[in-house]
């Protein structure tokens, strides 16, 4: 699928990996509508870079855990632009939880923030995409749905469960669809991570250095305009981390 003029519609596309993503796509000539939840300052000034590429932008607030709110925004996106030719579910929630602070409030905003409203917006778009017999989505996933790290437990079954609807999805839409998911690693670490934690990140990924934004937002790209024989799969952006 050639990206231009296409348009694409990127969930969290507000901040770090979903802005990168929303500007790649722009750049290579695609309109994109981003969603946000609580960064509306950060998701207009996304719109107003993509315009600056000479792209139609949207900015939509939705919380991707309701169904109404999900629906409303591909409505949206559709009558603003006449269809959806691609759909990037970044939004996620990544709440640190050591196993004595876990609790079930806890999991259920986790699993419907990182599953639920993949599903959701799947969904949706999905519908879309069947009636235009043509689409891409591309689910962003993490390397720790194959290989779980400590006090992270809800965030990295709900990546696991992503991998899981990735290749449901993918069985489910064909042949006029492609669903693909991609797998970051290190590229864009927590804020409040410390100097020596990152240098732990760092010497136990194999290409010993970290990734960054654009590293994944590439990896969209060829996803939606490499190749349209690619679906079901989950490509690994982590510097080799799953096998390190």
């Amino acid at each position: 699928m050639d990206i231009k003029d296409r348009v694409a519609l990127v969930t969290g596309g507000a901040k770090r990996v979903g802005r990168s993503i929303a500007l790649a796509l722009a750049r290579r000539g695609a309109h994109v509508a981003v969603t946000y939840l609580s960064s509306q300052h950060e998701a207009e000034a996304v719109t107003k870079e993509v315009i600056a590429l000479g792209r139609n932008a949207l900015a939509i607030k939705a919380d991707s855990r309701s169904a109404s709110e999900v629906t409303a925004s591909v409505v949206q996106v559709v009558k603003t632009f006449g269809r959806l030719d691609v759909l990037v579910n970044n939004a996620a929630a990544f709440p640190m939880t050591p196993w004595a602070a876990l609790t079930e409030q806890i999991w259920d905003d986790t699993l419907d923030a990182n599953l639920k409203g993949p599903f959701l917006f799947a969904k949706s778009a999905g519908d879309q995409m069947k009636a235009q017999r043509s689409g891409k989505i591309i689910n962003i996933t993490d390397w720790a749905g194959e290989r779980p790290y400590k006090d992270y437990l809800p965030y990295c079954v709900s990546k696991a469960g992503l991998i899981a609807l990735t290749k449901a999805l993918a069985l489910e839409l064909a042949p006029d669809v492609q669903v693909n998911a991609i797998a970051p690693g290190p590229v864009l670490l927590p804020e409040n991570i410390s100097a020596h934690e990152q240098k732990g990140v760092i010497a136990a990924t194999p290409l010993r250095r970290l990734g960054s934004p654009e590293d994944v937002a590439n990896a969209v790209v060829f996803l939606i305009e490499g190749s349209d024989f690619i679906t079901g799969a989950i490509l690994p952006v982590d510097g080799g981390r799953l096998i390190g």
